[in-house]
């Protein structure tokens, strides 16, 4: 008989660090049991949610704000991200832009069961392949390989009641207490905030598995 675990994931899809917390989290989800099965559940945060319509150079930002090369910023993601197989380098993608019509994509691919790959498949166009995931053709071609249409993708993303619901569920998640991404809550028993070592998560399920037989 086979166990079920829901796992809700809060990122942001110009999140280097959600790219990678999302990667550990499949790769704990790869070595559980047969008989487990782990439903994923991605939701919207913005990790800046002033950026404006036009996006921004993310180094530029950084040596405002910090006075500091951004690359040394960087290096500290990028590592992590080879320790888990990412080949990231985040001066090939210097601009952030508005998320809001790609967490609407993932939304609305809740029903078609290709959420989660989706997700991942939005971010890693963004931080591996470099491309501008603000562009609604961009998207649509993504999507379109998740059980979308080009035409039914275009559509969800020029559709201002579902951008309304994308937007407001990201709003409702930061003040909700959420301050950072990614976050996890694993069968909504316990919550675990940021990227954390891959043998983390692996205790993680542990321990929600171990809740729910007691239970």
């Amino acid at each position: 008989m086979s166990r079920t675990l829901k796992i809700d994931l809060f990122t942001d899809i110009v999140c280097p660090w959600c790219l990678v917390g999302s990667a550990r989290l499949d790769k704990a989800i790869a070595a559980l049991p047969a008989d487990v099965v782990v439903d994923v559940e991605n939701h919207p945060f913005y990790l800046d949610p002033n950026t404006p319509p036009e996006g921004y150079d993310v180094g530029e930002m950084l040596w405002k704000k910090y006075g500091r090369d951004p690359k040394q910023m960087w290096a500290r993601v990028e590592g992590e991200a080879r320790t888990s197989g990412i080949d990231l380098d985040l001066s090939r993608q210097p601009r952030t832009f508005p998320a809001q019509k790609g967490h609407t994509l993932v939304r609305l691919a809740r029903p078609k069961g290709t959420q989660h790959a989706l997700a991942n498949a939005i971010a890693a166009a963004y931080f591996l392949d470099h491309r501008q995931v603000n562009e609604d053709a961009v998207l649509a071609e993504i999507a379109s390989g998740f059980g979308f249409t080009r035409e039914e993708a275009l559509s969800d993303i020029n559709d201002a009641r579902e951008l309304a619901i994308s937007h407001e569920l990201a709003v409702n998640a930061a003040q909700q207490g959420i301050q950072g991404v990614p976050f996890f809550i694993f069968a909504n028993r316990f919550a675990m905030s940021g990227c954390q070592p891959e043998d983390v998560f692996a205790m993680a399920f542990e321990k929600a598995l171990s809740e729910a037989d007691a239970a």
